[in-house]
């Protein structure tokens, strides 16, 4: 393939046409896959757009290396997630992108487009099992209570009290949070119902605080609801669905009134939320339901959050140690 700019301005002939050709191609196949993401694999925007840009990445990358689509190796493919890997992209991207890439490929041949993938053998760096950063119970509870002192602030701090209750008490992700309706809220059974990665739907208990919290925001909502609000649970300043921007910054705000908390954003709170869980003796299982992972996996690493504090609680006090 041949980028059309690499064509002097004014070029005819049958390389111009070419060219064209190629870059017309190229924009019905993005176009195809993109239905494909959207339609088929029921994956959210951010997830279509970052699909997409991997493979507008390859396609650029055979392109600079005189190659056609039809003709890629698995020499190629890796080629292109090195120069990934040389840009600084962390391990965790990488192994995203790889994936990515493989989806594309699978694709390509499903379409006809190719006899058979390259990519299946495309691997990235083994990831790096990271703990990650979050509150102990103390500062948690300090959190919440800064959140509530907030009521006299209007409906916004009663909002932002709401937020932080579910973040931690239903261990949501920001966009489940933001995409919450009225209708999701149940009462009477102390449940909230969510729409996870996928479309998956879940119902997540919630304790008294939170349930407490959300009703007393729910109560003023009006106050804040615009015209274009319809069922939304959260709503931004202007009145409409909270953006998952704005929760960001209510998380880190409210964090600056907790001494000595790590400045974490929204899933720091979801990370509290499963850590205390197990901490409090929750079976793994339970938890990977209400935390909506698919695998469990993804739900082990919490356990080494509990296993280091353990560890360096014995390290402080045991006196062999």
């Amino acid at each position: 393939m041949r980028n059309a700019q690499s064509v002097d301005e004014g070029a005819e002939g049958p390389r111009a046409t070419e060219s064209g050709s190629a870059a017309a191609g190229r924009t019905r196949l993005l176009a195809a896959y993109e239905r494909h993401l959207q339609a088929e694999r029921n994956l959210s925007a951010h997830t279509v757009r970052a699909y997409l840009g991997d493979a507008a990445s390859v396609l650029d990358h055979l392109d600079r290396l005189g190659e056609r689509l039809q003709d890629a190796g698995l020499r190629s493919l890796r080629s292109w997630l090195a120069r990934q890997q040389s840009t600084g992209a962390a391990r965790s991207t990488l192994q995203r992108r790889a994936a990515s890439v493989r989806t594309f490929f699978r694709w390509l041949v499903t379409t006809g487009e190719l006899a058979a993938s390259p990519a299946e053998a495309l691997r990235s760096p083994k990831q790096q099992r990271r703990l990650p950063a979050t509150l102990d119970r103390a500062r948690a509870d300090q959190l919440m209570q800064a959140a509530a002192g907030h009521a006299g602030d209007g409906p916004s701090g009663l909002r932002n009290s709401a937020i932080l209750e579910l973040l931690y008490a239903g261990g949501l992700r920001v966009s489940e949070l933001c995409g919450l309706d009225l209708t999701d809220l149940d009462a009477e059974r102390g449940t909230v119902r969510v729409f996870g990665k996928g479309a998956k739907e879940r119902t997540v208990p919630i304790g008294r605080p939170a349930q407490d919290a959300v009703a007393r925001w729910v109560a003023v909502r009006p106050r804040l609801a615009a015209a274009d609000a319809g069922q939304a649970l959260f709503l931004g300043d202007r009145g409409a669905r909270i953006d998952p921007r704005v929760v960001r910054r209510i998380v880190h705000r409210m964090l600056l009134e907790v001494p000595g908390a790590p400045d974490l954003g929204p899933h720091g709170l979801r990370h509290a939320m499963a850590t205390h869980l197990l901490e409090g003796g929750a079976d793994l299982r339970s938890v990977q339901e209400m935390l909506g992972h698919s695998s469990l996996a993804t739900t082990q690493i919490y356990t080494h959050v509990t296993n280091e504090r353990l560890r360096s609680a014995f390290e402080q006090a045991h006196p062999r140690a």
